[in-house]
């Protein structure tokens, strides 16, 4: 099972009585996750289990289930396990296994909130949500783009630095850059490899957000090109305030969820 499906779940403990309350805030919390990292939202929804689906333990539970290509498949479960776990586990161990409450004066054993997801098909999910194929205009005419549109968080490389040519000084400024980016935490890559256009579509398949271009005219008012990856707008900005003006750019992302 492991090599197909690996799984992130959490137990959260929680007083009896309050347990569907607390059921309706992790299964709204989770589904808005999924939504708000993806292009598409209306391709993730939950569906409630019948009661002939549910586990012998289980009080409720929901799926979140995304629209796959073929079809709607299971992304997360949250269930509703009472307190079954803990009670089971206080049965074989033969210690108590109890909440106090120093406020009220009483002790209870915790009901459990457990949403559990997929990794591996969360990733999947959101690939399949990101790859996009669009048709743009080159200089030799039509052509077809292939971007993967993946929420910033989610994109394994922030910014890509490229010197519009390895000599000049420019490789040197596009490292110090890439530098700079480490020392905020920010992942960035530099590349030299090949023309600029090329270098710009392999950073569009893999999903690079933005990318930085070190030219002429970066050493002459310390300025470089900054392009975005969806709409390919390119726009000069400074060269001191670059990792400032990123950092904003993925607050926005965020914001704008």
């Amino acid at each position: 099972r492991s090599c197909e499906f690996e799984q992130m779940e959490m137990e959260f403990f929680c007083e009896p009585g309050t347990d569907e309350e607390w059921l309706d805030y992790w299964t709204q919390s989770r589904i808005e996750w999924w939504q708000r990292l993806a292009n598409d939202g209306s391709k993730f929804k939950l569906r409630p289990h019948e009661p002939d689906e549910l586990a012998h333990y289980a009080k409720a539970c929901f799926d979140i289930e995304y629209l796959y290509p073929w079809g709607w498949g299971e992304l997360e479960g949250i269930a509703n396990r009472t307190d079954y776990d803990l009670k089971k586990h206080a049965e074989h161990s033969g210690s108590k296994i109890e909440y106090f409450d120093a406020v009220e004066r009483k002790r209870y054993t915790p009901f459990v909130i457990e949403p559990a997801a997929g990794a591996t098909r969360g990733v999947l999910a959101f690939l399949v949500d990101a790859y996009t194929e669009e048709e743009v205009e080159t200089s030799k005419g039509k052509d077809v783009r292939t971007v993967l549109k993946l929420h910033p968080d989610l994109a394994p490389v922030k910014v890509a630095v490229m010197p519009l040519v390895k000599k000049k000084g420019m490789p040197e400024v596009a490292r110090s850059v890439v530098e700079q980016f480490f020392e905020r935490g920010i992942n960035a890559r530099y590349d030299e490899q090949h023309a600029i256009g090329k270098r710009y579509r392999r950073h569009d398949e893999i999903g690079t957000p933005w990318c930085l271009t070190i030219d002429g005219q970066t050493l002459e008012d310390g300025t470089l090109t900054l392009r975005d990856r969806d709409t390919m707008e390119q726009r000069r900005v400074e060269i001191d305030s670059v990792v400032s003006e990123i950092e904003a750019l993925l607050r926005k992302a965020r914001k704008s969820e």
